[in-house]
């Protein structure tokens, strides 16, 4: 099979597309044939063995995939027939013709969902409805009331899903992006827009929120967007930190969590898919997780079927455009996923 492979750690430019033997069939894992994976920022640090999990040289980088079952392994319990179309997470190998995935992270695509966008329900869209779902603990409020919530980089991959899952849920949006893509979040039912080129905003968001602040921040970008969101919490709110994209990693003076009653979580939901590394509390529990996980999976699937979610693609690129496609991904010019079609 063709596939894009990282013989050493380096660059994401420096890699080649090869042909190189199809992947063995392990136990309790699927076959898929890869109709398209996903691209992101992340891949750049994978392959570059600078993420806190390093897959064995060489391999085969990409987390995201939807495609086609070809076969499943004898001892699968209850197999998916072949021409199944689904998404997949995998620790890697999605930018391959062919991958082989753990069966508890193969989920099959509903009758009239269109296959490609999908590449965005392994990570994008559980990544913020699990911020906000388990970690936050949104819901709607007493007698209707409906919370506001602050997303941070509202036009990206995380943050516009994030958008989307908050106004599933009922509540109210604040989106913070840039003015060239304010229609974007916007679009997707945001009541009230943030430009991030000012990097002071609480005192607008106490404003929109009529002075009761927001009942939830979905942080992706760290630095000073990270102290001002957690400012812009009201009573009892919690901030959940995803990500970094704003380059540094903030630090917190814990006195303002008590004087103002408010809290902070993190999310990785590399912990429920099986990346923590070894040695890590906890370690590898994908098993264990894999229900709540595909709980989750399903409920996206769901709100996506009555309409209230909607993933898209913003470009696609053979294997060969791998350098083009990372280029779109790194220039922030995506509004939905960017996708290698192998």
């Amino acid at each position: 099979m063709r596939a894009v492979v990282c013989d050493s750690w380096r660059e994401f430019d420096d890699l080649e597309v090869r042909d190189i033997p199809a992947p063995p069939l392990r136990p309790g894992a699927v076959r898929l044939r890869v109709a398209a994976a996903g691209v992101s920022f992340a891949t750049q640090l994978v392959v570059a063995g600078k993420y806190q999990r390093k897959p064995p040289l060489p391999f085969v980088p990409g987390t995201e995939a939807v495609g086609t079952v070809l076969e499943s392994a004898p001892d699968v319990a209850d197999p998916l027939p072949p021409g199944t179309r689904v998404f997949a997470v995998l620790d890697w190998g999605a930018m391959a013709e062919e991958a082989v995935v753990d069966t508890i992270h193969v989920v099959p695509v509903p009758e009239g969902l269109p296959l490609e966008p999908a590449v965005a329900m392994p990570i994008s869209y559980p990544t913020a409805a699990a911020a906000l779902l388990w970690r936050a603990r949104l819901e709607p409020g007493p007698e209707g009331e409906k919370p506001w919530v602050l997303v941070q980089g509202a036009a990206a991959g995380v943050g516009l899903a994030g958008v989307e899952i908050a106004k599933a849920v009922g509540a109210r949006v604040i989106a913070r992006c840039g003015a060239a893509k304010r229609d974007v979040p916007e679009g997707r039912g945001a009541d009230a827009w943030l430009d991030s080129a000012e990097p002071s905003f609480r005192d607008a968001v106490r404003g929109i929120t009529g002075g009761s602040g927001c009942a939830a921040v979905l942080d992706t970008l760290g630095g000073r967007a990270f102290d001002e969101g957690l400012r812009c919490l009201g009573d009892g709110g919690v901030l959940v930190t995803i990500g970094y994209a704003g380059g540094a990693i903030p630090q917190l003076g814990v006195n303002l969590l008590l004087l103002k009653n408010i809290g902070v979580a993190g999310l990785n939901w590399g912990t429920y898919v099986g990346w923590s590394p070894k040695g890590s509390d906890g370690g590898d529990n994908r098993l264990q997780h894999a229900p709540r996980a595909r709980a989750l999976w399903a409920q996206l699937l769901a709100w996506w079927q009555q309409g209230r979610l909607r993933p898209e693609v913003h470009a696609g690129f053979p294997l060969e455009g791998f350098r083009e496609a990372m280029a779109e991904v790194r220039g922030r010019r995506a509004t939905g996923r960017v996708v290698l079609r192998p």
